[in-house]
């Protein structure tokens, strides 16, 4: 096993199902705050739907504050079509676009209106106003380790989706458990398939989790060779179109102390780590 790691940590998640509207300033504080720490890419805000995601309706405004910025930690946005994509690229400082491809029909349409046939074409659209503005597409494999809603699952399906998106021309996939089913073997042996038959891609794990099954997920998904990790202080968070209970993400403080436990190495500044998750206590805590 490789002795680094890449950590992303998620605050656009963490925020998204909040159910109090998190202030502007007290958003693009705290995104400040979280470059410093050290994270390899921060998941920081949508260019969606404020209907939808009402909670991501000011990610321009956190954008604009953050022009000129620099730094090692790269930007990543989330956008749902073509349009959003659009308003992302016009932003120098965001390195990445993410894009959430369902392999669950029925998540697809509820989460991006549109069916898996008609999500193809969207990513192709979307790889398409990255390149030209020289930013990378992420794709989200979700619902990855099944689904609530009966659509058939299993690891052949998701092999067939990420052959299609490799084709197209899509480098980096997160298999994500956008529920929290996902199982220590279903992580292992999704992750050692996906890894050994596509050497080429970089495959990291968004997993939502409870704090009592973090460690065992980590284990599971790293020991299959995954070493790109999406996170949430506090395991805040979720995905507010999947479910009417959310379940958290990753806690990244687990995943710090995964990596401590097993001496793998990573580029987080613990002190100012400890002070972003003070200030995520008082951002969080505050709105109620």
């Amino acid at each position: 096993m490789s002795d680094s790691i890449k950590i992303i940590e998620c605050p656009r998640d963490a925020m998204q199902g909040f159910p109090k509207i998190i202030a502007t300033q007290d958003k693009i504080e705290y995104i400040r705050t979280l470059l410093e720490v050290g994270f390899d890419v921060l998941d920081f805000g949508s260019f969606v739907s404020a209907k939808a995601i009402p909670q991501m309706w000011d990610t321009s405004l956190v954008c604009e504050a953050l022009e000129g910025y620099s730094g090692p930690t790269k930007l990543l946005a989330i956008v749902a079509n073509k349009r959003g994509a659009e308003e992302a690229a016009q932003f120098k400082q965001i390195d990445y676009l993410g894009y959430p491809f369902s392999i669950s029909e029925s998540f697809q349409l509820r989460n991006t209106n549109s069916t898996i046939e008609e999500s193809i074409v969207r990513v192709q659209e979307i790889l398409d106003i990255a390149l030209k503005h020289n930013k990378e597409l992420i794709i989200y494999i979700s619902m990855a380790f099944g689904n609530p809603y009966g659509d058939l699952w299993n690891s052949e399906i998701v092999k067939k989706y990420v052959d299609q998106l490799k084709d197209l021309g899509v480098k980096i996939m997160a298999l994500s458990d956008t529920i929290g089913v996902a199982t220590p073997e279903s992580i292992q042996y999704l992750f050692k398939a996906v890894i050994q038959d596509y050497p080429d891609l970089e495959i990291g794990a968004h997993f939502h989790s409870t704090y009592d099954t973090c460690v065992e997920k980590l284990d599971a998904a790293y020991s299959a060779g995954c070493l790109r990790f999406d996170g949430a202080i506090k395991g805040l968070g979720g995905c507010p179109m999947a479910k009417d209970e959310l379940v958290g993400n990753m806690a990244t403080e687990s995943i710090l102390q995964f990596s401590i436990d097993r001496k793998i190495e990573m580029n987080i500044d613990l002190e100012k780590f400890w002070k972003a998750y003070k200030m995520s206590e008082s951002i969080f805590t505050k709105q109620h």
